[in-house]
């Protein structure tokens, strides 16, 4: 092991252990409650900056008796290792990937071509059938006040040719995050997936571990993987849940008017997250342009990459996380003529 490796490795054990005794110190009874939250992206993203919001609000609502700690950029650890900590209360909240951990049906929402567009996004995570996810998340630990949008829209990028029809990806050693949805989609349009958290994606395209990624313009800019690529394909194909997770006894601890706050205060964050990432969707993309190769597919272009992940619909109603109804219903309700809550 190297000497950064040492240092690193003393470096979080130092405060990991710092976190589990405060943990310790905080317990029901004390005047002041901590709620320590962490998340992989960078503090300048759009899900950190959100978190801010959170902090003040969540202090100032509850004059004090809840302060909030933040540690971003992976500071605490990647994103499998953040929820690992959130179930077993070492730290109380996170948002990222893993949020199957939670609620196997979160998967839903990252199925290709499920909604079509922002409107339908945010009206499918504001709905009475979201809710019933979130809630059903208690069962393994977990509270979640509300769900947002995962920074919108994928996006495809590789250093081996323009991606226009799912031939292109066929071979293409193609990063994936480790969701089941995305594994699967990514072998449906011919490519070998390649599991990796995505702090470690730069290098991997660097070095030539991975041809290619897909993921939000938000995360490919704020992770600098424009840097080490050569090609960004639009579609729109997916986007996915962003769940505020929270230890589930830390929470039921509070006391019911600080329960109420931090819910308000949590739902009021996650359509902020949305707003933001929604109005700055553009900007990345504008931002990408300028130093990638970009080709947008709309329209007939899009038909034959729905047709080839039809299996992947088929192989999750066959394992039963969810049904061609669940689909339905999440359709309908993403579909609906409500106004979505908070667009």
């Amino acid at each position: 092991m190297n000497l950064f490796a040492q240092i690193w490795r003393w470096t979080r054990t130092w405060v990991l252990g710092g976190l589990i005794l405060g943990a310790m110190g905080c317990a029901p009874g004390n005047s002041t409650l901590v709620f320590r939250y962490g998340n992989e992206q960078p503090e300048a993203a759009l899900r950190s900056q959100s978190m801010f919001f959170f902090k003040e609000e969540l202090e100032r609502r509850t004059e004090g008796r809840i302060k909030v700690e933040l540690f971003f950029g992976g500071t605490l650890g990647n994103e499998r290792e953040l929820m690992d900590m959130v179930a077993t209360g070492a730290i109380q909240g996170t948002r990222g990937g893993f949020f199957a951990d939670a609620n196997p049906r979160f998967n839903l929402l990252t199925l290709p071509f499920l909604v079509d567009n922002w409107e339908q996004a945010i009206r499918l995570v504001n709905s009475e059938f979201m809710r019933i996810i979130n809630a059903e998340a208690k069962h393994r630990g977990f509270h979640i006040p509300a769900t947002g949008i995962s920074q919108g829209f994928r996006a495809h990028t590789n250093n081996k040719r323009p991606i226009k029809t799912p031939e292109d990806l066929k071979g293409l050693k193609m990063r994936v995050p480790s969701q089941a949805v995305y594994v699967e989609t990514a072998k449906a349009f011919g490519a070998n997936p390649q599991e990796i958290p995505y702090i470690e994606v730069y290098q991997a395209l660097q070095t030539g571990v991975v041809d290619g990624q897909d993921n939000a313009p938000s995360n490919i800019w704020d992770f600098k993987v424009h840097e080490v690529s050569k090609y960004l394909t639009l579609s729109n194909y997916a986007t996915g849940p962003d769940p505020f997770m929270v230890n589930l006894p830390w929470y039921e601890a509070l006391a019911p008017e600080l329960q109420n706050t931090f819910d308000e205060v949590a739902v009021e964050t996650m359509a902020l997250s949305d707003r933001l990432n929604r109005e700055k969707e553009a900007e990345y993309i504008a931002q990408l342009s300028g130093v990638l190769e970009v080709n947008t597919l709309t329209g007939a272009a899009l038909e034959p990459f729905r047709k080839a992940v039809e299996p992947v619909y088929q192989h999750f109603f066959d394992q039963g996380d969810f049904s061609a109804d669940d689909v339905a219903a999440a359709r309908e309700a993403a579909r609906g003529a409500a106004p979505p809550s908070n667009g």
